[in-house]
């Protein structure tokens, strides 16, 4: 009785030790590495650039295969229902049904064609390799979208808290303004403005918090979750160092992403492979070699000869070597040829714009890192003033030297000068997460 208590609370507790991971996972807080990797696994744009993939090696496999000999087996069965009249002294008819069978067994091979199955294969080896590049760009975009939008909810999160804070402040000048209302020192219309500040900060608040939801749907879509699958996702705290992450130069991070991005590397594949297309179209001026080899029987019933004693008598054996020399095809090859040569001096415009556009982009995001971080630390010192001018303004207010007017705009000078401070911060991280990847650094926080 004890050693069956005991079996069945391990039973019972590797049941609950089996469900609480799930239990935990689904209501776990979402760090922007989990919504990394999640998307990294169940992205349908990745799903099908693999698809894509694995078709450009089945047609690699297909360009391979077209190097090796064919066989073929073939078979028939016939019967031939006839009529015979033999004329002789006089007229005789007979009729029956003759069987046949054939037999035949063919194989054949290219053994030369202007290097087109080599050249074939080879373009077809690059553009796999292209196509493996697609699939690695397509996580890289991905994982850059996904920071894109994770980081902009961490803005949009803190900008909500900085809502609330204002609200707080402005519903306490309202409590206050009361007192200096009911003492005399503030007129009804003074009063009515702190009011109605109050009010505004309420609404920014209900504002914050609609920015702050539609962007954690957006993320959520980004993530391909479902409708039954919560999303909460965590809210880090980003420091001062993290802002201010040493940013390499320009040259440093062009020459990294050019000899590493998947996307250039795959515009480089896609020059060379443009240029084996020309060889391919080339080699139709060539002549065609291929041989042929064959044998065949069968077997006809109107012989006389047993079945086995036929297939073996019939027994033929074939060998050929076949010359193709092209002369004229209505000019097929040549515009073939022609338009593969164009194709390659599109390739390569296409490369050469493709650097470009990267050098483009690079140049924009580090332009914005360093701007947002000089922006960050400046706007420390333009919020560390614009408190202590709001707390002067505070004072001398309650004490009935400032207005209303003149409370509100310092307090709004404060509450600008913290949004600023915010929106520089976390532009300043994005550019340098984004500037990293760029350089092989996984994307984290």
């Amino acid at each position: 009785m004890h050693k069956q208590t005991t079996a069945g609370l391990v039973l019972l507790a590797s049941i609950l030790f089996s469900v609480l991971p799930v239990h935990a996972q689904e209501h776990h807080a979402w760090t922007l590495r989990d919504c990394i990797d999640y998307a990294m696994q169940h992205n349908i744009q990745i799903q099908t650039q693999e698809i894509t993939r694995a078709t450009s090696e089945a047609s690699l496999e297909q360009a391979k295969a077209a190097r090796y000999p064919t066989l073929s087996f073939s078979g028939s069965f016939g019967a031939n229902f006839q009529n015979v009249a033999t004329y002789n002294d006089y007229m005789e008819k007979s009729s029956g049904i003759t069987a046949s069978n054939n037999f035949g067994l063919n194989s054949g091979m290219t053994l030369y064609q202007g290097g087109k199955l080599r050249n074939t294969v080879k373009q077809q080896t690059l553009q796999t390799e292209a196509a493996g590049y697609d699939v690695e760009q397509q996580r890289i975009d991905l994982e850059i979208s996904i920071a894109q939008a994770y980081i902009q909810l961490l803005y949009d999160k803190e900008s909500l808290d900085l809502k609330q804070q204002t609200a707080d402040l402005s519903a306490r000048q309202v409590s206050r303004g009361e007192e200096l209302f009911n003492a005399g020192s503030i007129s009804k219309v003074e009063l009515s403005q702190l009011k109605s500040q109050h009010a505004t900060d309420l609404y920014q608040i209900v504002t914050a918090e609609n920015t702050l939801e539609n962007d954690r749907l957006k993320l959520k879509q980004l993530l391909e979750l479902g409708l039954d699958e919560s999303f909460e996702p965590a809210f880090p705290e980003i420091s001062d160092e993290l802002v201010a992450t040493p940013l390499p130069e320009l040259a440093d991070i062009y020459a990294e992403a050019l000899a590493t991005l998947p996307s250039m590397k795959s515009a480089a594949l896609g020059v060379d492979a443009s240029e084996l297309a020309v060889k391919v179209a080339k080699g139709s001026y060539a002549p065609s070699i291929s041989l042929n080899a064959g044998i065949s029987t069968g077997w006809n019933s109107s012989t006389g000869t047993t079945y086995f004693d036929q297939l073996g008598n019939k027994l033929g054996e074939s060998v050929g070597l076949n010359l193709s020399l092209p002369i004229f095809n209505g000019k097929q090859t040549k515009t073939s040829v022609k338009r593969a040569e164009l194709q390659y001096a599109a390739q390569q415009l296409q490369y050469e714009s493709s650097k470009k556009q990267l050098l483009s982009t690079l140049e924009s995001l580090r332009n914005d890192a360093v701007s947002a971080q000089h922006r960050y630390f400046s706007s420390q010192e333009q919020l560390k003033a614009a408190e202590e001018s709001y707390g002067l303004v505070n004072e001398q207010f309650e004490a009935g030297i400032k207005n209303t007017v003149e409370l509100l705009t310092e307090k709004n000078n404060y509450v600008s000068a913290l949004s600023q401070l915010l929106q520089a911060k976390y532009q300043a991280v994005l550019a340098a997460k984004v500037l990293g990847r760029y350089m092989e650094q996984p994307i984290d926080l």
